[in-house]
């Protein structure tokens, strides 16, 4: 509600008008006059910005004034507000306009406003909804979380705005699946298809969505999807690569037969996220056989075997 100022104002048009005003908030309307109230008329404006109630006086002796509720704001253009925000407007040229002006209009200014026009001592008073909506604004969501696969997952986006946001999710994937609307949402069973970035949208007819996003990490055990090794001459280099999936990122260890092989005499093992690569220089005979590769993380460890072999030259 808009405070009042300890202005003091004068004249028989004021006296006149602050009556009518009171006659106006209370049954003492003049025999046969009533206050019209089906045919409010409704402002519509958007948080923050500028508000014009518009009114228009009789004539250029007739005199006006602005009430919010049950306070005065203007008598005439003596304005009895403390707040800064309000002013009277007129347009070029049009001396008869009396408007009322917000600047950086809130919800808190939300509500009913009488232009109330005072002519031969009787009041006629227009009669303004004010109606301020608020864009959508997330103002809570889950933080980025981490699960193992199978777990179920509950995720929550909270926002407010005026009318009421709709919230809906999104996996943001190529596929970009969509969810249904709501605050909550629930995956059960999670897969580590499902992990990634999940977007929450809150939008109402006042401005774009606002979005906030949701990391999602599915840890899951390593598993090897790819072995490959080639044919080496004697005294050549050889390749094995070996690559895994697994979250979080899996060691690697590699063995022929039953030993593990360590770095150093002409042996190389280069590991990176998913890979492992194993480079054997100078092939002599005893290093042909059977390679197994050993991908482990803290959810469980996976193994895959590859021959190498010896190629001969003709």
């Amino acid at each position: 509600m808009i405070a009042l100022s300890d202005a003091c104002f004068s004249g028989q048009w004021l006296s006149a008008i602050l009556l009518s005003l009171g006659c106006l908030l209370s049954p003492c309307l003049p025999a046969g006059q009533t206050v019209d109230y089906s045919s409010v008329e409704s402002v519509v404006s958007r948080q923050g910005d500028t508000a014009l109630l518009r009114c228009y006086l009789l004539d250029g002796i007739s005199k006006g004034a602005w009430l919010n509720r049950s306070s005065i704001i203007f008598a005439g253009n003596d304005q009895w507000s403390t707040d800064p925000r309000v002013s009277i407007v007129s347009s070029v040229g049009d001396k008869h306009e009396y408007s009322l002006q917000i600047q950086k209009v809130d919800v808190s200014d939300d509500g009913q406003y009488t232009c109330s026009i005072q002519s031969e001592r009787n009041p006629r008073p227009k009669l303004l909804n004010l109606i301020v909506k608020v864009p959508p604004k997330i103002h809570d969501i889950s933080s980025d979380i981490t699960v193992n696969e199978g777990s179920n997952v509950s995720l929550v986006c909270m926002a407010s705005g005026k009318p009421e946001p709709a919230i809906s999710w999104r996996h943001i994937t190529p596929l970009a699946r969509k969810y249904d609307s709501g605050e909550y949402l629930n995956i059960t069973g999670i897969t580590r298809d499902q992990a990634g970035d999940y977007e929450c949208s809150a939008l109402n007819d006042i401005a774009s969505p606002d979005t906030k996003t949701v990391k999602v990490t599915v840890n899951f055990a390593p598993s090897i999807h790819e072995m490959k090794s080639h044919g080496v001459s004697l005294g050549r280099t050889a390749l094995l690569r070996c690559e895994a999936a697994a979250v979080p990122s899996p060691t690697f260890e590699w063995f022929k037969g039953e030993k593990r092989i360590i770095k150093g005499q002409g042996i190389d093992i280069k590991s990176l996220s998913s890979r492992s690569v194993l480079t054997v220089t100078n092939m002599t005979e005893d290093r042909y056989g059977n390679y197994t590769c050993v991908a482990t993380n803290k959810l469980g460890t996976a193994n895959a075997s590859v021959p190498l072999i010896r190629k001969y030259r003709y």
